[in-house]
């Protein structure tokens, strides 16, 4: 809140800008060895250390390659601009921190995540602190655009020192696990970028077809409607492995269990939606001052389209645990072309408001309707139908609360 009011819509518009630009890259840095890490560690503990330890090489080698990547793009596509190029340059530095950070993944598969939530808030509490001194000194944009590498560099270091302590296998290389994993992971390398090219295309192109200021009062409807993700994300994170147990017992288990998590998400992000159409005039003179006033009808669409994108994450591990990698790339490759089109039309017709609406309609197609047109995966939608009968929430609520 206080950074955006400090650098005004502009600079805030530049840091999103950066932020986009290096997002696009961070698929072909993760070579999408998050999104089978969890399974591969609950179902071969006794290679743990290897299978994290490959993890992490590989994706260190890839984060710096992804580096000049960045550097190389932003020098062709922004060239005379240097400030622009610096910033770009400087918040690329978290590549690096993410490809340390992976090693989070080990705590979801053992159920431990407290550790990285503790590491997490003590990670924050510093960087917001460090923020803090950058706005009382009023350091430059510069100093603002590492900041976030500090966030998963001290998460990273910190939870390889706990790694360390709480596990008996040591991280070691294996060439042979690298190429078996990469054979699974690959196919959410591409599925990914295809994902990071519909989640960004929006701020990228405000900035190049209207200004930095558009760029900067839809990064903050962003901010706005992202501000409960920590929830979804802990809820997803703490079903994942519960749900590829349940695969390996009991195929009508797992399957109730898929429909339970998404009937929680599609509820929770319901209400969340609501609540912020209700008061987001409030939401964002609270936050963000009247210099942001064009953020409030924008963040009134946007919000929508949280609940169409955690029912994506769920519809992932359903994939995962099926064995049906290989639809991603057509999923996510209809999902980005039909974004950049929608944005191409109605930006130039609405601004920000229109790449909010491109976004809640690539949403609501990449994660819903599509799933009705590809015969194999189907069946994922028809547990997402289950999901939206409020009685299986009431059930799993009824559960918890019995278990306590």
């Amino acid at each position: 809140m206080l950074t955006a009011r400090y650098l005004g819509p502009s600079n805030y518009g530049l840091i999103s800008y950066a932020s986009s630009v290096v997002a696009f890259v961070v698929p072909i840095m993760q070579l999408g060895l998050p999104s089978i890490l969890v399974q591969e560690i609950v179902n071969k503990p006794k290679q743990e250390g290897e299978i994290l330890g490959t993890s992490i090489i590989l994706s260190v080698i890839s984060s710096f390659a992804c580096m000049l990547g960045v550097a190389a793009f932003v020098n062709v596509v922004n060239a005379g601009e240097t400030t622009t190029i610096i910033v770009c340059a400087l918040y690329s530095l978290l590549l690096l921190a993410q490809a340390i950070e992976i090693v989070q993944y080990w705590f979801q598969a053992k159920l431990a995540s407290k550790y990285v939530s503790i590491t997490s808030l003590v990670a924050y509490t510093i960087v917001s602190a460090y923020k803090i001194f950058l706005l009382v000194t009023e350091k430059s944009i510069y100093w603002f655009a590492i900041s976030n590498a500090l966030d998963y560099a001290i998460i990273g270091i910190v939870l390889l020192i706990i790694y360390r302590r709480l596990s008996d296998s040591r991280l070691h290389f294996s060439s042979a696990l690298a190429k078996s994993m990469l054979a699974k992971s690959r196919y959410y390398i591409v599925s990914n970028m295809m994902i990071t090219i519909f989640a960004q295309t929006d701020r990228i192109m405000l900035k190049l077809m209207i200004d930095d200021a558009a760029a900067g009062y839809y990064s903050a409807a962003v901010s706005c409607a992202g501000m409960t993700s920590f929830v979804f994300g802990a809820i997803i994170d703490s079903m994942r492995p519960m749900i590829f147990e349940s695969k390996k017992t009991d195929n009508s288990t797992f399957e109730k269990n898929v429909s339970r998590l998404y009937s929680v998400i599609i509820y929770l992000s319901l209400a969340q939606s609501i609540v912020m159409t209700l008061f987001a005039p409030l939401i964002v003179n609270i936050l963000y001052g009247v210099a942001y006033q064009n953020t409030i009808v924008i963040l009134q669409v946007l919000v929508w389209y949280t609940t169409f994108s955690y029912m994506g994450s769920v519809r992932n591990i359903w994939i995962l645990a099926e064995d049906k990698q290989k639809y991603l790339w057509i999923i996510n490759l209809s999902g980005a072309l039909t974004n950049v089109v929608l944005n191409a039309v109605l930006i130039p017709l609405l601004g920000g408001v229109g790449a909010a609406l491109a976004s809640l309609i690539t949403q609501v197609f990449t994660n819903v309707v599509i799933g009705f047109l590809i015969k194999p995966i189907l069946h994922n939608n028809k547990l997402m139908l289950k999901g939206c009968n409020p009685l299986l929430l009431k059930d799993m609520l009824k559960a918890i609360v019995v278990k306590r």
